[in-house]
């Protein structure tokens, strides 16, 4: 018997003579696992070698106290997603660099067996009729899971590791992802509670810019978010996380996030944190920012200022409402104070290349955009984008404004250059 094959009982022995309601240690399925092994060497004569034994121990307590042939990937800080692509491909990003890993399930079974000790804890489900799921692990890390029919050679996985080692804009700073007149400028903007809109593509950075700026909130405030999977870690303690829930087998009892959105404002926020803007909820935000809720937050998938104002249009339109786009974008200009656009560049970094203001309708009804810093793009060089981030001599509207409000920010850093 190989040891692929050897595992594969192993792991089903495992599975039915494993304690109940005992808390599993290494020590605990090492011993297990031994038990078996020489029981074996006596009835099926089946030898193994001390080196094999070791390996084969290491490997199934990584399946049944972590994530299986995952556990070592996970474990890297370096690593900052991991793609899943069947049991023999497995690709990861590391500096920004997409490559094929050397890590491999044993087979499909395998694969399968670690998605359900994934999802388990979630309490999300995933079959046949419902064949895709998110998800979010203890840690913080963002999972997506999609299995066959659907997945055509799945099931595939793809983790958003948490990020330890961001948590301050000290450290935005430090990675090249903003500049300090940025940060100064982004901080001060949410002791005034400014409505900050974040957008960009899947993998930008978005979530984590939202995270780093929420833990500028003061910790008095009461803060509501609201989420498909749990995937904010804030700071503060005084923080009520709600949680949609899709339907059940039955197509019944789903909660929207706009379902959501409306019990939230029964709830007495100080801050509501949108964790992305998909379809009619955005007419609630945008009501709710008009009607005095400031500092609000939220994230909306877009490639720039200018098509996170169009798909916010589109989205709150499509609530039904029949208002006139004009009202919508009125709405829009009224409620929205900045946008925050993140990029990932072809090198694999990732900056903030557009802070924006959002300012009021032009004659013809269209909302018209300010750039208070960009990022501007110089060239390529040695397989690094070259490039330097530059105010655009535009003072903010509401600078005043942040000032009255308690925000500590020369005036200075709005000048051109």
């Amino acid at each position: 018997m190989d040891i692929r094959e050897l595992k594969k009982e192993l792991r089903k022995e495992m599975s039915f003579s494993l304690p109940k309601g005992q808390k599993l240690n290494k020590e605990i399925i090492a011993q297990r696992i031994d038990s078996i092994l020489r029981y074996w060497k006596e009835s099926r004569s089946i030898h193994i070698s001390e080196k094999d034994k070791e390996a084969v121990i290491s490997q199934l307590c990584d399946d049944f106290l972590g994530f299986g042939p995952l556990q070592k990937l996970m474990d890297d800080e370096e690593i900052t997603e991991i793609m899943v692509n069947g049991p023999k491909k497995i690709y990861i990003e590391k500096s920004g660099r997409k490559v094929l890993s050397d890590v491999q399930f044993d087979d499909g079974a395998h694969l399968r067996y670690i998605v359900e000790r994934m999802i388990m804890p979630s309490g999300r489900r995933i079959d046949e009729s419902y064949p895709y799921v998110d998800f979010s692990l203890a840690d913080g890390s963002r999972v997506n899971v999609i299995i066959s029919p659907v997945a055509v050679g799945g099931p595939y996985i793809t983790i958003r590791k948490f990020l330890r080692s961001i948590s301050t804009v000290d450290d935005l700073v430090k990675l090249g992802t903003i500049d300090q007149r940025m940060a100064d400028f982004l901080v001060a903007g949410i002791k005034a509670k400014i409505n900050m809109l974040f957008s960009g593509a899947t993998g930008s950075g978005k979530t984590t810019t939202l995270e780093v700026l929420s833990s500028y909130i003061d910790k008095q405030e009461r803060i509501i978010t609201i989420e498909d999977t749990l995937e904010l870690k804030l700071m503060q303690d005084h923080v009520a996380r709600l949680l949609t829930r899709p339907v059940n087998i039955e197509g019944k009892g789903g909660i929207s996030i706009r379902d959501l959105f409306v019990n939230t404002l029964r709830m007495r926020p100080s801050r509501i944190i949108l964790g992305e803007i998909r379809g009619k909820e955005a007419m609630d935000y945008l009501q709710a920012l008009n009607s005095g809720h400031g500092g609000s937050l939220a994230v909306i998938h877009a490639s720039s200022p200018r098509d996170a104002m169009t798909r916010l249009e589109t989205m709150a339109l499509y609530a039904g409402l029949n208002l006139p786009a004009w009202v919508v974008r009125k709405q829009i200009s009224s409620g929205i104070d900045i946008v925050i656009q993140h990029n990932q560049l072809p090198d694999g970094s990732r900056k903030i290349t557009h802070i924006t203001e959002v300012g009021s309708l032009s004659k013809d009804n269209e909302i018209q955009l300010h750039d208070i810093f960009t990022y501007e793009v110089e060239g390529i060089k040695d397989n690094k984008v070259q490039g330097k981030f530059t105010a655009k001599g535009v003072i903010p509207s509401f600078y005043e404004n942040m000032i009255k409000r308690g925000a500590s920010l020369d005036k200075n850093i709005f000048n051109k250059g």
